[in-house]
């Protein structure tokens, strides 16, 4: 699917599709830059399921000028070849030095596409990753997020990303929250 088709699914009213290719930038930059390898685009679809598409799971929220989540979700062998170049050695299995690179990709891959979106004033949340093939991860409210696939040469990986745009009236209504301590 091309992504004008994609802006004209009514599901995504909501939200700009464009911001997506700040997603897919950044994370060609980041695996070219920290793990050198090029990945390639191979999908791009409207997200029905819960289930993320592989097994390794890194979720960070955003905040600002519009709220949701974006997700990077990894086949095994790509958080163990990625976590191993990082750290410069070999991963047998997910343990917690692989989910913590796992984390920082992640983190790279959002601040990479949060720098590129500076209008939208953006926070990014901590990393949290999540392993298992049964794992599910939902989005805010009716959020459908776009799931952009991508071929490694070590396998597949997916990036989910949806959000919904925060009416100007809703940021000055939290920001005179945080004010008078509500």
């Amino acid at each position: 699917m091309k992504l004008n088709q994609l802006a004209n699914q009514p599901e995504l009213r909501q939200m700009d599709v464009s911001f997506i290719n700040h997603f897919i930038e950044s994370a060609t930059n980041v695996f070219d830059t920290m793990l050198g390898i090029q990945i390639t685009r191979k999908s791009l679809s409207l997200k029905d399921s819960p289930a993320p598409t592989h097994e390794v799971s890194a979720i960070i929220g955003l905040s600002g000028r519009v709220s949701g989540s974006v997700v990077v979700s990894f086949c095994t062998n790509v958080a163990l070849k990625g976590a191993g170049e990082m750290l410069l050695t070999e991963y047998d299995d997910v343990n917690a030095e692989v989910v913590d690179a796992v984390g920082e990709l992640t983190n790279m891959i959002a601040g990479g596409a949060k720098a590129a979106m500076d209008n939208m004033e953006l926070s990014l949340g901590l990393p949290n990753v999540v392993c298992g093939k049964d794992h599910k991860i939902f989005f805010p409210g009716n959020v459908k997020p776009v799931s952009v696939g991508f071929d490694t040469p070590w396998g597949e990986m997916a990036i989910d990303v949806g959000f919904n745009e925060v009416l100007e009236g809703s940021l000055e209504s939290v920001a005179a929250q945080e004010t008078v301590g509500v």
